[in-house]
């Protein structure tokens, strides 16, 4: 699977309803703190209900300046949420389908967090 093609792709729930699309993935390193060469692992999707665009680094709790960009990304990306890879039942060529009962977790970051 190449990110760039799942990127915009429809998600829809366990029913079929739709819930957005993907509008970026959130990685994790694992290993040792401060590791190199550490083995990034796939967390999860975030989803967008409103744009599937680049949240351009908003999503960090601290970054608020320009003013004027961080209050329009914020509102573009309202209600969008990650979900982990582990709730995802499919991924398909036209869709991603969710498991039921999936999690909706807040896609902040914390400044040097990683996810």
């Amino acid at each position: 699977m190449i990110l760039g093609d799942l990127l915009g792709t429809p998600v829809l729930d366990a029913d079929g309803g739709r819930l957005g699309r993907v509008a970026d993935v959130r990685f994790v390193l694992d290993g040792a703190p401060h590791q190199l060469m550490a083995e990034p692992r796939l967390l999860g999707l975030v989803v967008g209900p409103h744009s599937a665009a680049s949240f351009m680094g908003y999503e960090r709790n601290g970054l608020t300046r320009p003013y004027m960009i961080a209050r329009i990304l914020r509102w573009r990306h309202r209600g969008s949420f990650l979900v982990l890879w582990e709730d995802v039942a499919m991924v398909g060529a036209r869709s991603v389908r969710l498991r039921p009962g999936f999690t909706r977790y807040s896609t902040a970051l914390e400044d040097g967090a990683e996810a």
